[in-house]
C-alpha cells in the first residue's frame, strides 16, 4: 500500500456469530478465505454490535453513532437523510463509493451516500415491520417463528441464495469495470450478503461440505422457561407458537446448515479477492469483514439474535491492510460504531466538527499500538420482544445489561464466557456493577427514550396504514439498469468497445469497424 489513499472492500455478513468462526477458534467450521485475511491481518477479539438486530446495527455501524441518536429503534426506524453516514464523508474525502447488496435501509433516501447501488434489498423499505409497545402481547405476522429450525437442511434454491449470488455477481463485475474506467479516485465498496441470517437451508454443495463431521450442540442447553430471564422469555414466547417441537435432530440440522452458509459467504469473499489479485489492486486495497449481529443457533433453546449474549451480540472485525497494518489479534473492547472513525483515519481524512461520533478510531490498534486502551461497547435494543429500553456497557471484564422492566444481569465473561452466573447484586461484585450502572445513566435516559420511541411507533404505523392504502406508495430501492449499453451496439465502433473491456487493455486495430 503506497501513501496514496487506499481503496476499501467492506464485506458485510449478516447475523454471522463471532463464536461459530474457525478465526475465533470454532474446531470444525470451513472458511479458508476468512483465515488466510485473519492470518496477516487484524483480528478483533471482542467487538460487539450496538444493536443486536438489522437495521439499527447497520445504521449505527454506518453513521459512527448510537441508534438511539438517530432514532434507529427497530427493523422499521427511519433512516434520516440528513444523518451523515461513511459513504458521505469518504466520498467528500475524493472517494468513489458504491454499495451492493442488503442495505436495510428504511425510508425515501435508499442510498444515503452512495454514489451507485448494484442491486435492490432483500427486505422492505416501508414502516410495516414496526412493533407496538402498547400492546406487548401482539404476536406479529411477520416476527420469527420456529419453522426455520424444524425445516433447516438442503435447499436447491432459497431467496437468500438468489439475493447473494446477484450481489456477488454484481460486486465483482463492479470491480473489474472501476479499473476499466477512467475513473481515478480510489473506491469505498460495500458488498452486503444476506448470509448465514436464517431460513438455515442452504445447496447441496455446502450442506455436504459438512458430511461426516459430528456438529457440535449448544454447549448451554436450553433453559426452562421458569428459569429465562424476562428478556429471553418475551423473546422466545414470540417465535415459539406452540407449533412445533424442537428436537436434536433439528438443532443439529440447522447448526449444519449456518456453518455451510458460513462457508457459502467465505467461498463469495474469496471471489472478491480474486478480483482485486487478478485486476493488481490486492496491495493498494484496505479488505474488511465484519457481521451486523450474531445468532443464538440454539445456545440456551433460544434462536435468531435480539438478545445481549455472546453469541447474539459478539461480531467478527478483521481489518486486513497491507502493508500497514501488524498482523496479530486484538483483545480490546470494540464495537461497530468504531467502524467509521476507523476507516476514515485509515483514508487520511475524519469527521468535521462539530459532529460527534461515538465511535473511536482503531487504526492505532490496526497499526499494531495500544495506545487506545481496553475500551468499551455500548448496545441498545428496543424492537421485538422488549417493552421498554435496554441497554448493555461491556467493559473490562464485564458485561453489563440493564432496562427498566427487568432485573439487571452483570457476567464476568472472561471467567464466564457461557454467561451462566449472574452477578447482579452480589456484594463481592457491587463496585464493578455500581460503576457500569453509573455509565449506563450517563449515556441514556431511559424514560425519555421509551417515550420517543413509543410515540415513533404510532406514528410510523400510521404512515404505513395511509401509504398503503389506495395507490400503494413504496420506497423500495430498483437500481437502474445500463444493460441496453453493456456490451456491443452501434453507437461505437466494435473494435473500440470490445479494446476497453479487456483487462490488461487491448489497443484495437488499424481500420477497425
Amino acid at each position: 500500500m503506497t501513501d496514496t489513499q487506499p481503496n476499501i472492500l467492506f464485506v458485510l455478513a449478516d447475523q454471522m456469530a463471532a463464536p461459530a468462526l474457525p478465526v475465533y477458534g470454532h474446531p470444525i467450521v470451513r472458511t479458508p478465505h476468512m483465515e488466510r485475511l485473519a492470518e496477516t491481518g487484524v483480528v478483533f477479539e471482542n467487538a460487539y454490535c450496538n444493536a443486536p438486530i438489522c437495521a439499527p446495527s447497520r445504521f449505527s455501524m454506518l453513521s459512527g453513532r448510537l441508534p438511539s441518536r438517530i432514532g434507529a429503534y427497530d427493523n422499521a426506524a427511519e433512516f434520516p437523510s440528513s444523518v451523515p453516514t461513511i459513504a458521505h464523508y469518504l466520498r467528500l474525502a475524493g472517494y468513489r463509493t458504491c454499495a451492493a447488496g442488503k442495505m436495510h435501509f428504511i425510508g425515501a433516501d435508499q442510498q444515503h451516500g452512495f454514489e451507485n447501488r448494484l442491486t435492490t434489498d432483500i427486505y422492505p423499505a416501508d414502516f410495516g415491520w414496526t412493533p407496538d409497545w402498547r400492546r406487548p402481547d401482539e404476536r406479529l405476522e411477520w416476527f420469527h417463528n420456529l419453522v426455520n429450525v424444524v425445516e433447516a437442511g438442503p435447499s436447491a434454491r432459497t431467496l437468500q441464495i438468489d439475493f447473494d449470488e446477484e450481489v456477488a455477481f454484481r460486486a465483482r463485475r463492479w470491480l473489474y469495470d472501476h479499473v476499466r474506467s477512467n475513473d481515478a479516485r480510489p473506491f469505498f465498496l460495500l458488498v452486503s450478503f444476506s448470509h448465514p441470517h436464517d431460513p438455515y437451508n442452504i445447496p447441496p454443495e455446502y450442506w455436504d461440505r459438512y458430511e461426516g463431521i459430528a456438529i457440535d450442540m449448544p454447549r448451554v442447553p436450553a433453559t426452562p422457561p421458569g428459569h429465562r430471564d424476562p428478556h429471553s422469555r418475551r423473546l422466545y414466547d414470540n417465535y415459539d407458537r406452540g407449533e412445533f417441537e424442537i428436537t436434536e435432530a433439528h438443532v443439529r440440522n440447522a447448526r449444519r446448515a449456518y456453518y455451510g452458509a458460513m462457508s457459502f459467504i467465505d467461498d463469495r469473499i474469496g471471489e472478491l479477492l480474486q478480483v482485486l489479485d487478478a485486476t493488481g489492486q490486492s496491495d493498494t486495497t484496505i479488505v474488511v469483514i465484519a457481521s451486523d449481529h450474531g445468532d443464538m443457533l440454539g445456545e440456551r433453546g433460544m434462536w435468531y439474535k435480539m438478545t445481549f449474549f455472546e453469541w447474539a451480540a459478539r461480531v467478527p472485525l478483521i481489518v486486513h491492510a497491507p502493508n500497514r497494518c501488524i498482523a496479530g489479534r486484538r483483545r480490546q473492547i470494540v464495537s461497530l460504531v468504531d467502524i467509521l472513525p476507523t476507516l476514515l483515519d485509515l483514508a487520511g481524512t475524519s469527521a468535521p466538527a462539530p459532529i460527534a461520533l461515538d465511535g473511536r478510531s482503531l487504526a492505532p490498534l490496526v497499526e499494531g499500538s495500544n495506545a487506545s486502551g481496553p475500551g468499551i461497547a455500548c448496545g441498545e435494543y428496543f424492537a421485538e420482544g422488549s417493552v421498554a429500553p435496554i441497554f448493555m456497557v461491556r467493559k473490562d471484564s464485564y458485561k453489563y445489561i440493564t432496562c427498566p422492566a427487568d432485573p439487571p444481569q452483570l457476567y464476568e465473561v472472561d471467567s464466564d464466557p457461557l454467561e451462566l452466573d449472574n452477578l447482579a447484586g452480589r456484594p463481592d461484585h457491587a463496585d464493578a456493577e455500581r460503576h457500569l450502572a453509573e455509565i449506563a445513566r450517563g449515556i441514556w435516559d431511559a424514560e425519555r427514550l421509551s417515550q420517543d420511541i413509543v410515540s415513533d411507533q404510532q406514528q410510523r404505523r400510521l404512515v404505513y396504514r395511509a401509504l398503503m392504502t389506495g395507490n400503494r406508495t413504496l420506497w423500495d430501492y430498483e437500481p437502474p439498469q445500463a444493460e441496453a449499453r453493456a456490451y456491443i451496439r452501434n453507437v461505437e465502433g466494435l473494435y473500440e468497445r470490445e479494446a476497453g473491456a479487456f483487462l490488461p487493455p487491448r489497443k484495437p486495430p488499424d481500420g477497425g469497424p
